[in-house]
């Protein structure tokens, strides 16, 4: 009994253990009408890693979610339906080669036909900065069970560039700072205490980004 109530007080007084930072710099003003849309695109964070694909996914479906969703395009739909000029080698670095490959074959057609406003370019990732503790698991013939505690902290590091294919500038940008601690106490069954960071970013992010190109 003393053991259950231990582990209760420690998941009350563990969960919950995330600070996130949300903000945006605005360049010019956004909006966006009936038919438009927006296509979230990955932006190589170093040399050979892009943000992760389930990042951009959860930003999708958060984003496009829920009564004021704004339509949302699929990276890969999108990508496919310009190919090559978003592939990582040839994608424009920056708004300054927007004008030049509108004039490529058909890619104002299919920007048109598929009614894409804004183009996102997320950029960052999810990483492991700290962690500590100690954790045993044993078995023998009258059982087993593991004993101690473990804890680690990530932190969640994404900025979107808002280019606006209207005007071909850049709109802003949006940054997502989360940082989060998990915990692990075990007494004889180990129960997990997860800070979900990436996830969090991902809303934060979502919510941020309809919010500024909606105004």
């Amino acid at each position: 009994m003393q053991n259950k109530l231990l582990v209760i007080l420690l998941s009350v007084a563990l969960t919950g253990c995330v600070t996130s930072r949300i903000e945006d710099a605005r360049e010019t003003v956004t909006g966006i009408s009936e038919g438009e849309s927006v296509v979230i695109m990955a932006k190589s964070y170093h040399s050979g890693n892009e943000t992760e694909s389930d990042y951009i996914t959860c930003v999708e479906k958060t984003l496009g979610g829920g009564s004021k969703g704004i339509r949302v395009v699929p990276n890969q739909q999108f990508v496919d339906a310009l190919f090559p000029w978003f592939e990582p080698r040839t994608a424009p670095a920056d708004t300054k080669g927007l004008p030049k490959l509108m004039e490529r074959p058909g890619v104002a057609a299919a920007v048109k036909d598929m009614g894409v406003r804004y183009i996102v370019w997320l950029d960052g990732d999810t990483e492991r900065v700290a962690e500590g503790g100690s954790l045993s698991c044993a078995a023998g013939p009258g059982g087993g069970g593991c004993f101690g505690f473990a804890w680690w902290q990530n932190d969640a590091d994404y900025e979107a560039s808002i280019w606006d294919l209207d005007g071909f500038e850049s709109a802003g940008t949006v940054s997502a700072d989360v940082s989060g601690t998990s915990f692990l106490p075990a007494l004889v069954v180990p129960i997990p205490l997860i800070a979900r960071t990436q996830t969090k970013a991902c809303k934060g992010m979502a919510q941020q980004l309809r919010a500024f190109i909606v105004q």
